[in-house]
């Protein structure tokens, strides 16, 4: 069975408008799961600036998953695809190398409409995980 992935409103909403911030061009960030379920949000810049691909500041990756490790939390790694369906690319397969990480695609597709959707991707396998997206915050 698949785990479902839930997303407080507020942190949807921040995603999709982390997405609207620098386009036409790709953004990335990563989510700390906590163990009741909240999320903490790691905003990192793209460092090639793709309209196409994304890939993590070092220096701020590093620091983002220091202290996700810290806490012992979970992990969700998200990007966002600008022109295209949120489904895994290619290359987002052939990069995913975590494989207990939960990955994010925020897709402006539909500009009216933006859409989030969870996978998992293990040894090049992609899993889409239900999303789920609570109304209210938890405690």
């Amino acid at each position: 069975m698949v785990d479902t992935f839930e997303l407080d409103r507020r942190t949807f909403d921040l995603l999709v408008e982390r997405a609207w911030s620098d386009f036409p061009y790709e953004v990335c960030g990563l989510l700390g799961v906590r163990p009741d379920g909240t999320l903490d949000h790691y905003p990192i810049d793209n460092a090639e600036r793709s309209m196409t691909y994304y890939v993590m500041d070092a220096k701020q990756l590093l620091h983002a998953m220091r202290e996700i490790e810290d806490a012992d939390h979970g992990m969700a790694i998200y990007h966002s695809h600008t022109h295209t369906a949120a489904f895994p690319s290619a290359t987002d397969v052939r990069l995913a190398a975590y494989p207990e990480a939960t990955y994010l695609i925020v897709s402006l597709q539909d500009r009216d409409a933006p859409e989030i959707r969870a996978f998992s991707i293990v040894d090049g396998e992609v899993t889409e995980k239900p999303l789920v997206v609570r109304d209210e915050q938890l405690a």
